[in-house]
Parts: C-alpha cells; structure tokens; sequence
C-alpha cells in the first residue's frame, strides 16, 4: 500500500458509515487518493484488496459477476468498480442475502450516479463519499472551522481577526500546485506537468472508454483545456464548439462525460422569487486548479502576472476549497452562483437549510464598499436568512463592513501560510 503521506478528513466518515453500511462507494477523480484511503482503512480492518485495474481480474469479474462476487471474502475492497459495471447487480444479490455492515468498500473514477444502468443497483444498500483532491487544511493537518464559524455568525468574534499573513506571489503558487497528492509530492515544475500529462492520458485511455463509446478521444484533451481557461466564468456551450468542428449538443454530451470522471464540475445559479433579472446560466469550475494551470500551460510567474486569469483561478481554488470543507461538515450544504441581469453578482452562495451566506473573491489586498455590492443586495433580499457575506482577500486581517459583512483574509483558508 502507498504510503498514507497525508490525514484525509474523509477516513473518520469512512469508519463511521462502515459500521452501519453493507457498502460505501468511494468516488471522486482518478489519483485523487481513492485507493490509499480505501487502503489505509482496508488494513486496520482487515480487508481484502482487489483491483480492477488488473486485467486478470477485470476479466474474471465480467465473464462471471455472481461467481465473482460469490466467491469474495465477507469484507472486500472492490478498487475502480466502474471499470466492471456488471458487478453492481450482484452486489446488490450478495448484500440482499446479508446485510452484515461493513461488507464493500468500493472506489471508483467515474460517477457511477450518473451512470443509468448503475444509478439504482444500489440505493439504500451503498453510501457515497466524495473524495475531492487534497484541500490545503489536509496538507497543514488542521481540521477547517471556517464554515462552521460562517453559520454560527462567529466572524469577528471566536475567529482571531489578526495575525494572517498575505500570500503575494506565494497564491499564484498554490493555485499552480493544486490538490492532487501526487502533483503535490514533485516539486519541479517540470516533473509536476509530465505527471499531469501522463494523467490525462491514463483517464481518456481507461476511465473514459470504460464508460463511453467516444469516437474523437483526441478531441477530449483539447476540450479540457479550453475549459480550463473558461473556469469560473459561465458555461457557453457556443464558445468551446467554436474551435472544433462539431455540433454544440455534441459539445454538450462530451463536458457531461468531464463531469462524470471529475474533472469539470457546474456550479448551479441561485433562483429567489425575491429577485428578479437572475442569469439561469451555470458557472462552470474545473475541479483542480493544478490540472487547470497544466492545460492552460501557466506556471506560478506568468499567473501572477496575468491578473485576469488569476482571479478566474483564484475563484476556481476557493469554490474548491469550500467544497471540500463542505464534505465534512455536519450538515448538508449547497452551493450556487447568483449574477443578474445588471452585472450585479455573487461568486458563491451557500445554503445550510434555510439558512444564506454569500462569498466574494479578490486577489487584491485591499477592499472598498463596493467589492460588496452583489452580498448587500442578497441581504436586503433574503433577510434574517443571510447569516454573512464575506468578501475574501490577499489581506492579514478580518474587518467588518456593516452588520454581517466581513473581509476575510484568503490565507484563513490555507494554514501552512499562517505558521
């Protein structure tokens, strides 16, 4: 087993559901350390291991599901089970027969959800847990209290509002590293982007075959990178048919199968009958912003360099963040973008029940009253539903700007900076 290099906050969930799930399907994209988590945990619980990205037993599992599943070992790690989607329905036989808990743990690259012939094999049998890339608290072992403090509208009170230092060129740098745990280990630059090449390669010739029939494969890489420079802006299907000489519904299916490996991910707009004007249009966000620094081919210095494409970026590295801190928080959160009509927007929204918060995303250091224009309308709008708005920034300090409306330093989300 590889070497467990970093904590992943999932491990406690993982523990958790085992003891009372007969299967939890871990997904989340290829390398993002799946495999290891499964591993780590397999090991202490006396697991055993199978993967499917061994031939042998990828055969062995297509010609023969049930005796395959029949003949497994009472708890098992079944590794890249999208690669064997005839597997699902006798899983779902065994645990039928036996729902001892604990039974499956399962990876996959692919979002088998969106997989319709696999979508309903499992319900109430299999929980998920969405492994994302490694957030920056996991790099700094430090658990993140940033969303809890958001709803508890603790900001400027049980926070530390000083002390956080700026990133400077030091946020290019972040955004250039990304999340994957690999990536992260190769500090040249040069070693880091022929591991991405390689990566990208090894998902068009396994994981996208092995869930689609696709005809251009060539044309997916090409794809991915002219979405990586469109990242926080939003989805034109128009735009990224253009260089390609097929039609946009076709464009349509292929970013579909991006969303299903994990790569790109959209990010749905906020509707209120409270506001009019909305833009109904999703934001579209690749899901690592190293694999997006990679296509596009930047490095830290001409990022920091080129502004605007630092503040795409820099939304795409904190929309990700937040979505991490989001997968272990203890209730459920949703997040859309708000922008109407008038320009007037919001990069993120987040809803916890019935409860709002609104973040904003500058590079700069410094921030005005009108960096907060789209969270006061939201405010004025939802009421005592807004819990915060928070405008983040390369600043060292928290400061309040009106009643629930705060300038949060970027580094508060990124530990390693601030020790």
């Amino acid at each position: 087993m590889d070497k467990l290099l970093f904590q992943r906050f999932s491990e406690a969930t993982l523990l958790e559901t085992l003891k009372d799930t007969p299967a939890v399907l871990i997904h989340g994209s290829r390398q993002c350390g799946k495999t290891t988590l499964a591993q780590s945990v397999g090991e202490q619980l006396g697991y055993h291991y199978i993967t499917f990205d061994d031939d042998n037993q990828l055969q062995s599992a297509k010609i023969d599901p049930v005796g395959f599943i029949q003949n497994l070992p009472e708890f098992t790690i079944l590794d890249e089970v999208q690669r064997s989607p005839e597997i699902f329905t006798s899983i779902k036989a065994s645990i039928d027969q036996n729902r001892k808990p604990g039974r499956f743990i399962l990876t996959g690259s692919a979002n088998v959800l969106l997989l319709p012939q696999l979508a309903d094999s499992l319900a109430g049998r299999m929980e998920i847990i969405h492994l994302r890339p490694l957030a920056q608290t996991e790099i700094a072992g430090e658990k993140p209290t940033f969303l809890k403090h958001l709803f508890e509208a603790n900001l400027g009170k049980t926070v530390k509002c000083n002390g956080y230092k700026r990133l400077r060129e030091s946020l290019s740098e972040l955004i250039v590293m990304g999340g994957y745990p690999a990536a992260i280990t190769r500090t040249d630059v040069k070693r880091r982007n022929a591991w991405y090449r390689n990566f990208i390669k090894t998902i068009i010739q396994r994981d996208v075959q092995d869930i689609a029939n696709i005809r251009n494969l060539d044309l997916l890489p090409k794809l991915l990178s002219l979405a990586a420079g469109q990242t926080a802006r939003l989805f034109n299907s128009s735009d990224l048919a253009s260089p390609f000489a097929i039609s946009r519904p076709t464009i349509r299916e292929y970013l579909i199968l991006l969303e299903q490996i994990f790569l790109i991910e959209q990010l749905q707009p906020w509707h209120s009958n409270r506001l009019s004007r909305l833009i109904k249009t999703p934001k579209m966000h690749l899901t690592d912003t190293g694999l997006a620094c990679s296509l596009i081919g930047v490095n830290s210095q001409t990022l920091w360099q080129d502004k605007a494409l630092l503040g795409q970026l820099l939304e795409t590295f904190i929309y990700q963040e937040l979505c991490k801190h989001a997968d272990w928080h203890e209730e459920e959160l949703k997040f859309y973008h708000y922008r109407n009509k008038d320009k007037v927007e919001v990069d993120i929204i987040i809803e916890q029940g019935l409860q709002l918060a609104g973040i904003e995303i500058k590079a700069s250091a410094t921030v005005t009253k009108s960096d907060f224009k789209g969270l006061k309308k939201l405010k004025e709008a939802c009421k005592k539903q807004f819990v915060a708005g928070v405008v983040f920034y390369d600043g060292e300090s928290i400061l309040p700007f009106g009643e629930r409306l705060f300038a949060v330093p970027i580094s508060l989300l990124t530990p390693n900076v601030n020790k």
